[in-house]
């Protein structure tokens, strides 16, 4: 049985494969509409928070034998109601993230064919329309598709790099700020935005059971992956503000341009390229796994066993359907920006009681033997979750709102639910 389980070269791989995504090919140019060169320390900053609540992640993680994530801890931590609550906002989490990926492969397309332009909306709608076609048909993404998205989204990235940084001008890195004058709050809007940058880290701690000795891997694991993927945004964030300096805020596709500067039009191919494989890929592999969101939370008795129907080709339906409604709506509702902060706000939802769940842990799981321990007992957890808040408080009202909507949308459907099993236990006892 372990030999099918993932070693530790395949878990770092399967980690930062899961994080670099679109967010990294087309949010630089936002960071420095909002920070400037000031926008590199936001990614340092971002990192130490990813970092903090992924160790809460990791921790949380050598408590349980089985699958499961955010969904698992908050039920085993605050009971049954602020599981649903986490469980069904990880099904939206999954749509708005789908959603922001259809937009930026609609943004990467548009960069390289301006003339696209007025068809965004179609683009949109064929992708997620056609992807649920695949999916309902029982299409599956394989192995060997998804490592040639792997290569095709690193290589112009790291080529990108490698020849970018000896064409960097020193000049272009001042002043620190746009303008010259930092804006209040463009911090905080900075790091919520770039923060989507990072999202995806949490896919290994659920995916823990699939690991050779998780317990001890899986801590190690996500540490050197945050600090890759780290240490490479923070590296194409230099490389970008030392190429194109001041016009980089106007970049539409700052890899793309940045790198047509130094290679023409063979770099902004190459580019171009793996920006539309890669989100393209990922966008393949969201439209897969969203629907089973649903159908996981149909399974565990939480949301109407309608959601875990199937078709003749073992696919799951009705949840496809619904995931591509409600994603297409959302990807109509706004521009990669707005989605990428969207999907930024919503992860906390999961983030937050996670880190959360480890403080309550700490004295309700005393006697299980652990091989992880997170340095300073309780200290990690209370910052995240300080920080996370504090970012949260930042962004306006109605950003809050739609990105934390799920959680307000799940209350009524817990109490629907509850009555429904109970008039089901009911019926069940009187038969």
């Amino acid at each position: 049985m372990n030999k099918n389980k993932l070693g530790m070269g395949s878990v770092l791989l399967l980690g930062i494969n899961g994080i670099i995504g679109s967010g990294i090919f087309l949010l630089p140019n936002q960071a420095a509409k909002l920070m400037g060169t000031a926008s590199i320390f936001v990614l340092i900053f971002d990192a130490l928070l990813v970092i903090s609540i992924a160790l809460c992640f990791a921790q949380a993680a050598t408590y349980f034998d089985k699958d499961g994530g955010p969904y698992l801890y908050a039920q085993d931590a605050f009971g049954e109601f602020i599981g649903f609550e986490v469980g069904f906002v990880t099904w939206a989490v999954r749509m708005i993230a789908e959603a922001t990926m259809a937009v930026a492969f609609e943004t990467a397309l548009i960069a390289t064919f301006p003339s696209a332009e007025p068809y965004k909306n179609l683009i949109i709608s064929v992708l997620i329309i056609g992807l649920a076609i695949m999916n309902i048909l029982g299409a599956q993404v394989s192995k060997v598709v998804n490592n040639i998205i792997t290569v095709s989204k690193l290589l112009p990235l790291v080529l990108f790099v490698a020849i970018g940084i000896f064409f960097i001008h020193q000049n272009n890195f001042t002043p620190l700020f746009p303008h010259g004058t930092y804006q209040k709050g463009a911090f905080a809007q900075a790091a919520i935005l770039m923060f989507y940058a990072f999202t995806g880290f949490e896919g290994l701690a659920v995916a823990a059971g699939d690991m050779k000795n998780a317990k001890q891997n899986l801590p190690k694991a996500i540490i050197i992956v945050i600090i890759c993927v780290a240490s490479f945004y923070i590296l194409i964030q230099i490389v970008t503000t030392g190429i194109l300096g001041s016009s980089l805020a106007q970049a539409n596709a700052p890899i793309q341009t940045a790198f047509a500067h130094i290679a023409g039009q063979f770099g902004k191919a190459l580019v171009a390229a793996g920006t539309l494989l890669s989100t393209g890929g990922l966008l393949v592999a969201s439209s897969y796994i969203t629907p089973r969101s649903g159908v996981a939370l149909a399974e565990s008795g939480i949301m109407p066993p309608l959601l875990k129907k199937r078709n003749r080709y073992n696919a799951p339906w009705v949840s496809i359907i619904i995931s591509m409604i409600i994603t297409l709506l959302i990807a109509w509702s706004g521009t990669f920006g707005f989605l990428a902060q969207i999907s930024a706000i919503s992860r906390f939802a999961q983030y937050i009681p996670t880190c959360l769940a480890v403080i309550v842990f700490a004295h309700t799981k005393t006697r299980q033997p652990q091989s992880f321990h997170l340095i300073g007992g309780p200290v990690i957890p209370i910052i995240a979750v300080l920080v996370s808040v504090w970012l949260l408080f930042q962004v306006n009202t109605q950003q809050l709102l739609i990105g934390l909507g799920a959680l307000l949308v799940a209350i009524p459907l817990y109490l629907i639910m509850k009555a429904y099993l109970i008039w089901g236990h009911k019926n069940k006892q009187s038969l």
